[in-house]
């Protein structure tokens, strides 16, 4: 059997209360993560509800453009995501596998692609 460890996050934002004060979204602390790194995010509701976990090369601009597409699976609940965690994974493959796990251990709400509990 694999054992898999949900990593700790590096990075941990959270949607301030003035939102007119804030810099993206919200979020007045968007420049703590990093643009040319890779990794998973992992958006939550203010109940603290696993809503989406993806993964990107650049982990920065991947969640500004789910902030910003018409075609992402948050499009319509992009006012319920009140905490943002990230997590530095450089490998692609270990990427995808986070990805998944998180996903299916933690039924992400969201997630519509690599669910296996429904």
């Amino acid at each position: 059997m694999i054992n898999i460890t949900i990593p700790q996050p590096d990075v941990t934002i959270t949607k301030q209360e003035a939102p007119e004060l804030s810099h993206i979204y919200g979020f007045t602390d968007f420049h703590l993560i990093p643009r040319d790194r890779g990794g998973i995010f992992m958006f939550y509701n203010s109940k603290g509800e696993l809503l989406f976990v993806g993964k990107a090369r650049k982990i920065r601009p991947r969640i500004k453009k789910h902030f910003e597409d018409s075609v992402s699976p948050v499009k319509e609940h992009r006012e319920e995501v009140a905490r943002i965690e990230v997590c530095i994974v450089d490998d692609a493959v270990h990427r995808e596998i986070y990805e998944t796990y998180i996903i299916n251990e933690l039924k992400a709400k969201y997630n519509v692609d690599k669910v296996f509990f429904k």
